[in-house]
């Protein structure tokens, strides 16, 4: 407010005043707009209404706590049970009929703000608070949280069906191994029956022969062979039920609550749903899923019920007991059906082809996109930000010729490449020369280690707070409480705490001046993420002013990793981490070549870390230092995610694990190479990326806006989907690009020792 006010006094020509000047009338403004909401949801709440929310601050007899208290609760660990807890807790919240609709218009930015100071408030404090401003509060936090309870059943719904999979895996895996002597002995008969079948004679001499290796076990063995061949595949399908079955009423009670909608034309999931809930309580075996009518005596006429194109072939031998989707059924196995039903509901929920309405991280993510009236107006700008041609026609074009260029290159450059091979169809590496350490390092490093003292944390932290003031970034959370006294020095001791994970008790203990309530109620009260990320973007603009700095880098390359944390155990965050052992989430951090790191954010340990490597585009604007380059380990290597980083104008250099099973791309059928053409699979489709070039560049623009995150449709963009066409333009593209990254990669020694 303070930056457009001052816009608009040098427009008009007027003398500006002094900054205090300023700021005092837009806290008057900003009052007054926070006065007219409280009013506006004060005038809309009928008396009925408002009794209720006073109840919520009314202890529950039997219990210390009030109902205020258990509406601020945070999901716990994705069990079964709560789970089931959750739903029971959004039926109660629906039940106590407190109206959210009229929070619509507002912006949703200053509707979390007055949630989060409302959550941050006892039922005492509510209480005592002003009449208005209590009921605006509550309805905020109400809506907020009826929101995140959507989040945390569908992520919760999304890791017990996952763990369903794994355990369905892991006992094939087990099965496979006991069923070893049954398969050695089938083997066995086999051999058997060729050695019969070459039996010396006629026709019938050798049947007879077959016939007595068989015996009476013709149709047992039949079976076995079946068996064998049904799990040969991998298909652990069979065994989900087993593990599906105590979370089955869970799961037809989420589909009854949840409103599943589809984010394209494709309904043919939604409709599944609406056949199979009228079916939970079926006990039969085979469901019908056609209608029949009779026309005469030998005549009948079958309706489909169900349109079932839209169910995986390898679901299909299960619900059918047909090899081939060819024809349609008339029955399906309703078990089998349950399963693939809510396992194909988790699937659609992670690719974006189903949303949930009313949730935020399953809300349809078209509607976070930019107006298409916005993209006509606005795209030559930004192609010519990001380097790109606006039309599909010449990205194609400029994208192929570079394309072919750096494969002829590579192709013309390998019998000169002496550390790069060829061995049966896969590139080998021999290892990169160590470089000479300068004889006078070891002097230098002894030398500043000398110099160096060691400093105190605390006294760190109070020498940059003393040049730079960061601390003013740390108030109420409500802007009109009470500031408390010896605020620096607070604001100090709880970075420290906090920062360096101690926590309130044992920084207590540590420093003796505070108790642990003390340090924890100024972070509660008078600290969010918000205010951190702004003291941080600040820090880091100080940082770039430095000489030393430059010399390590100019800014322009950073790597990201994630580090694994120990978390408390009633948290949805908490996963078991397969590599580093132990539960806990991760810290994803993009540490510039300046080093100093410009961005995190936390993960649970099953999220894939590199969905997360483009969101450092969401400091642009706030941050100096703005790479153009990242680094990464084989997390950052995703085709969706070199498909997206090109549109960004985002260079991507992972370090890749197992570099030699992805597949690589060659530019058309017609291109062919003397030395690398057997590393090729296959073609690009460029008819597909020039299609969907106009969708593509409509999600990058979203990001530049910061309308959407990377890390969000990334989200969307990283789960396979037949359905979502543009999932598959981004991964043509990005097969495009990583392909190209790594026949650089091989040409190029100085590239693969920088990464």
């Amino acid at each position: 407010m303070v930056n457009a006010t001052i816009d608009r006094l040098i427009r008009e020509c007027y003398e500006l005043p002094v900054y205090n000047t300023l700021k005092d009338a837009a806290n008057e403004v900003r009052k007054k707009s926070y006065r007219v909401l409280y009013d506006q949801v004060y005038q809309q709440l009928e008396e009925e209404q408002k009794q209720t929310i006073d109840m919520l601050f009314q202890t529950v007899e039997g219990s210390t706590y009030s109902i205020w208290n258990h509406l601020k609760e945070d999901a716990k660990s994705a069990t079964i049970t709560h789970l089931r807890d959750l739903l029971v807790h959004r039926d109660w919240l629906i039940d106590q009929q407190i109206p959210t609709d009229m929070l619509k218009d507002i912006p949703l930015e200053k509707m979390k703000q007055t949630a989060a100071e409302a959550k941050t408030l006892t039922s005492g404090r509510m209480a005592e608070m002003e009449v208005k401003k209590r009921y605006a509060l509550a309805v905020s936090l109400v809506y907020v949280q009826l929101s995140k309870i959507l989040d945390n059943i569908g992520e919760m719904a999304v890791k017990r069906m996952s763990s369903i999979h794994k355990k369905g895996r892991e006992y094939l895996k087990d099965y496979k191994e006991k069923r070893e002597k049954q398969t050695d002995s089938l083997v066995a008969t086999l051999h058997d029956v060729l050695v019969a079948y070459q039996t010396e004679g006629e026709a019938e001499a050798r049947i007879q022969a077959i016939q007595k290796v068989i015996g009476e076990q013709e149709e047992q063995i039949l079976r076995d062979f079946e068996s064998h061949l049904a799990l040969s595949r991998d298909y652990y399908y069979l065994f989900l039920w087993r593990f599906y079955k105590s979370h089955r009423s869970t799961f037809f009670k989420i589909t009854h609550s949840l409103p599943f909608r589809s984010t394209n034309q494709n309904t043919a999931l939604e409709e599944a749903i609406s056949f199979l809930l009228p079916h939970q309580h079926t006990r039969k075996e085979w469901i019908s899923v056609v209608q029949e009518e009779k026309l005469g005596p030998w005549k009948r006429e079958v309706t489909s019920l169900l349109d079932l194109s839209w169910i995986p072939d390898a679901w299909w031998k299960w619900l059918t007991s047909k090899g081939k989707k060819e024809t349609m059924p008339e029955e399906i196995n309703r078990r089998h059906f349950e399963i693939c039903v809510f396992s194909q509901i988790v699937l659609n929920l992670k690719a974006g082809d189903l949303y949930i309405e009313g949730s935020e991280k399953y809300a349809d993510y078209r509607k976070q996109l930019v107006s298409w009236e916005e993209y006509e107006e606005k795209v030559e700008e930004f192609c010519e930000q990001v380097n790109l041609p606006s039309t599909a026609n010449d990205f194609v074009k400029k994208i192929k010729k570079q394309f072919q260029q750096v494969a002829r290159k590579t192709d013309q450059s390998f019998p000169r490449n002496e550390q790069v091979r060829i061995e049966n169809g896969e590139v080998v590496f021999s290892k990169i020369k160590k470089k000479k350490i300068p004889p006078e390092l070891k002097k230098l490093e002894t030398y500043i280690a000398q110099k160096l003292e060691p400093v105190h944390v605390l006294d760190v932290l109070w020498d940059s707070e003393h040049w730079l003031n960061w601390a003013r970034f740390f108030g109420p959370i409500s802007g009109h409480e009470t500031k408390i006294e010896n605020s620096v020095e607070r604001y100090l001791i709880n970075t420290f705490c906090y920062g360096c994970n101690l926590g309130p008790t044992q920084t207590a203990r540590s420093l003796g001046d505070l108790d642990r309530q003390q340090i924890s109620w100024v972070n509660q009260r008078h600290v969010t993420i918000e205010d951190l990320d702004k003291a941080i973007q600040y820090i880091i603009n100080a940082y770039n002013h430095f000489a030393l700095p430059k010399h390590w880098g100019d800014g322009k390359r950073a790597a990201a990793d994630g580090t694994k944390w120990d978390l408390y155990e009633q948290n949805l965050l908490l996963e078991k981490h397969i590599r580093h052992g132990g539960y806990g989430g991760i810290g994803y951090y993009h540490t510039s070549d300046t080093y100093i790191a410009l961005f995190s954010n936390f993960n649970p340990c099953g999220v894939w870390e590199g969905v997360h490597i483009l969101d450092i585009l969401m400091n642009e604007g706030k941050v100096e230092i703005q790479p153009d380059v990242l680094h990464a380990d084989t997390q950052g290597q995703s085709v969706t995610i070199f498909g997206l980083s090109t549109l960004l104008s985002i260079q991507l250099m992972p370090r890749i694990r197992n570099w030699k099973d992805l597949k690589m791309f060659r530019p058309t059928k017609e291109d062919r190479y003397e030395h690398i053409d057997e590393l090729f699979s296959s073609e690009i489709d460029w008819e597909l990326i020039e299609t969907y070039y106009s969708d593509m560049i409509h999600v990058a623009m979203s990001i530049k806006a910061g309308t959407i995150t990377p890390s969000t449709i990334l989200n969307k963009l990283g789960t396979y989907s037949q359905k979502n066409k543009l999932y598959q333009a981004f991964r043509e593209l990005g097969r495009v690009m990583r392909t190209m990254f790594l026949l650089q990669y091989m040409s190029d020694e100085e590239l693969r020792s920088t990464i």
